[in-house]
């Protein structure tokens, strides 16, 4: 037999040509259907052929009569070949076969799964070589109780990161703390579970100190949304009744569309502690994105600090003893005086006001209320009939808007800083016909209606000049609303005059 007889024949066997093609379909498989793993699958690919290569490589030494070293090269290069063919079957089967039927066993079991096909395929053709398996077993018993014993630690951790995967204990994407130590697991590896932080840190805990000490899963319930809750704490003097409190806060932020925080279950205000002087409070809510705690936590106390202002309720801070010299008097009264003149000049920019005098306007401005609002708070609801108030804008912008029976919102305009909203229920005690939401953080001015009542009392002509605009602003609305041309607007305004005056002075008693 020639040279090249001999080595083709060597070189290719019957089953030859159908490990091939095998491993030719598996890897356009996988190339297709799992086209995140293309490096690892052509890296396999070229591993495959790189074998191939080395048994015909092997079938040259054999021709040239190196028969021992042939065949030991060989059967090296068959059991590589296979190692590569077990691996493309493996990630078919894991990565898309069992996803496919919905199941998703953990990547620890493929591990497993395929080093046990490893070690199975290269006893099998060290069996064909002609070795003893029973004297291998019986070896590599010995030799395994050895390597068990000085590798304790790395098999509790390689043990502890199957049971953690198998039990779902822990799952990639869950946010978990140990001790002080908080963040997402991103992996679970055979040695250790990796976490990454808030803060961009990469913590690697050995997976058997998670089996031997507790942890905390955050967010998880069973058959419930991932969210966590959170607390925000607060003080306040025990001369405010936990009712008021609790009322303002709840009703602030169930109202309001603050980022990340679940409408369900409902945020809710509680008193926890009476002590040093003063009542403590926590509103609890629940975190829907875990990576944003602190920042939500931030906007939610704005929140509760704003709606706290507009109910007249200080915080409370601990007592303490402190020396400090008053300022005189005539001080104070050039604060309170360049702050009454901010007013008066507000008050002189709405259009509401025009007509009155120095006096009135001076009146009208020492009436008037702080009112901050946090971005997302809702200041007026559709339809609530119980606020007689105006509000004034001093800085920020808001959002009126119209809200359907079913839920969808129409934009109606865009409030800025000296714009005013609310004049019709102060006038007439009508229910509010839209919403308004805040778009940044606003601060407003509030006047109710006792307020404007004692100038209506002493100067009843009033009512005629306001309901001019009053009439006017309503049919600006209801064009909005209806799409009224100029004619129709017209039309609109005339019968409602009389209307709108009458509701005054009835509101007002004039």
């Amino acid at each position: 037999m020639s040279f090249w007889d001999t080595t083709i024949h060597f070189f290719w066997r019957e089953e030859s040509l159908l490990v091939m093609v095998m491993a030719l379909a598996l890897a356009l498989l996988l190339l297709h259907f799992h086209k995140e793993e293309r490096r690892s699958i052509t890296n396999t690919l070229s591993f495959f052929f790189a074998c191939l290569l080395g048994q015909f490589l092997s079938s040259l030494i054999h021709a040239m009569q190196f028969d021992m070293a042939a065949t030991v090269l060989h059967e090296a290069f068959v059991i590589g070949g296979g190692i590569a063919l077990i691996r493309l079957w493996g990630l078919l089967v894991f990565r898309i076969i069992l996803p496919f039927a919905r199941m998703t066993p953990p990547r620890i079991a493929e591990d497993i799964f395929v080093i046990m096909a490893y070690i199975a395929w290269g006893l099998v053709r060290l069996r064909y070589a002609g070795l003893d398996l029973g004297s291998i077993v019986a070896t590599s018993a010995m030799i395994t109780a050895v390597v068990a014993f000085a590798m304790q630690d790395t098999l509790g951790n390689i043990l502890g990161g199957l049971a953690l995967q198998l039990d779902n204990s822990i799952q990639i994407g869950d946010w978990i703390k140990v001790d002080d130590i908080a963040g997402r697991v991103v992996d679970i590896r055979w040695r250790s579970t990796l976490v990454e932080t808030r803060n961009w840190e990469t913590v690697v805990f050995p997976n058997s100190q998670l089996m031997k000490n507790k942890f905390i899963v955050l967010g998880r319930r069973s058959d419930q949304p991932v969210q966590w809750r959170r607390w925000i704490w607060f003080g306040v003097k025990l001369d405010v009744t936990q009712a008021k409190v609790v009322r303002a806060v709840e009703d602030a932020i169930l109202q309001a569309e603050i980022n990340n925080v679940a409408k369900t279950p409902a945020p809710n205000c509680v008193l926890m502690d009476i002590d040093k002087g003063y009542a403590r409070y926590a509103l609890r809510y629940w975190l829907a994105d875990l990576a944003a705690d602190d920042p939500t936590d931030g906007a939610v106390r704005w929140h509760v600090y704003t709606a706290l202002e507009r109910a007249g309720i200080k915080l409370a801070v601990e007592e303490q003893s402190v020396h400090y010299v008053r300022e005189n008097e005539k001080y104070e009264e050039a604060v309170q005086q360049r702050e009454l003149l901010r007013r008066v000049k507000t008050l002189r920019r709405v259009e509401l006001f025009k007509q009155m005098t120095d006096d009135e306007l001076h009146k009208l401005a020492s009436r008037l209320k702080y009112a901050p609002f946090a971005k997302g708070n809702v200041i007026t609801k559709q339809g609530a009939t119980a606020q007689h108030w105006l509000f004034v804008i001093i800085n920020g912008e808001t959002e009126v808007y119209l809200e359907a029976p079913n839920g969808e919102k129409r934009r109606l305009n865009v409030l800025t800083k000296g714009d005013f909203f609310g004049e019709m229920s102060l006038m007439t005690g009508a229910p509010r016909m839209a919403s308004v939401i805040a778009l940044t953080d606003v601060e407003c001015y509030r006047l109710d209606k006792e307020a404007f009542e004692e100038i209506m009392q002493a100067r009843p002509s009033i009512a005629e000049e306001v309901t001019h605009i009053l009439v006017e602003r309503r049919a600006q609305l209801d064009s909005a609303m209806q799409n009224l041309d100029e004619e129709s607007l017209h039309k609109v305004i005339h019968p409602q005059h009389n209307e709108v005056l009458a509701t005054i002075k009835r509101f007002f008693g004039l």
